[in-house]
């Protein structure tokens, strides 16, 4: 199962020295398959991008994602872009760009459409109960979604114990993302 690495400032710092050593030392001991430079409020994000994409490809089977911005995502050569359930109309241009294109869906119609545009993978969410995301859609849900759709759908929200990873995996999802499990475990 794909394990993909969210990161937020929260834990991973807003300044650029203690940030690179956080990801580090996240990188080295989980060695996730994707990761996501995530902070909506960075100033400097595109700074901030380059010095972790850069920490990224220091590990052979990590691969770098960048949130929201196709544009710098392409041009910073990342390896793909994460869109935002209100960005659809970015799918085609990420793709054109050659980024791999991850979108955020929370119903069954969203990951639908983000596989008619051409997205390479969706996550759903929230799966477990998460701060300030609404009703959990449990894991009965996301197995009869998985079980619907044949875009690789990567489960997202409240995972934190390695036995909801399992769980996880049980429903037959490509893969789970978190930003709490990589930090805590």
């Amino acid at each position: 199962m794909t394990s993909y690495l969210i990161t937020d400032p929260k834990f991973y710092s807003a300044e650029l020295p203690e940030f690179s050593d956080n990801l580090e030392n996240t990188l080295s001991k989980h060695q996730p398959d994707l990761v996501l430079y995530r902070d909506k409020n960075n100033a400097n994000y595109a700074e901030f991008a380059l010095q972790f994409l850069s920490i990224c490809l220091q590990y052979d089977n990590t691969k770098g994602m960048l949130h929201g911005n196709v544009e710098l995502a392409a041009k910073l050569n990342a390896y793909g872009v994460h869109l935002t359930s209100l960005q659809f109309d970015e799918i085609e241009k990420a793709k054109a760009l050659g980024l791999f294109t991850i979108v955020s869906c929370h119903s069954e119609k969203e990951i639908l459409k983000a596989e008619k545009k051409g997205a390479d993978a969706v996550t759903y969410s929230p799966i477990f109960s998460t701060p300030g995301k609404g009703e959990p859609k449990g894991l009965e849900d996301l197995q009869h979604i998985v079980a619907k759709i044949s875009l690789p759908i990567i489960a997202l929200g409240g995972i934190t114990t390695p036995e909801q990873v399992k769980a996880v995996e049980k429903t037959g999802c490509f893969g789970f993302a978190s930003i709490r499990y990589f930090v805590e475990n």
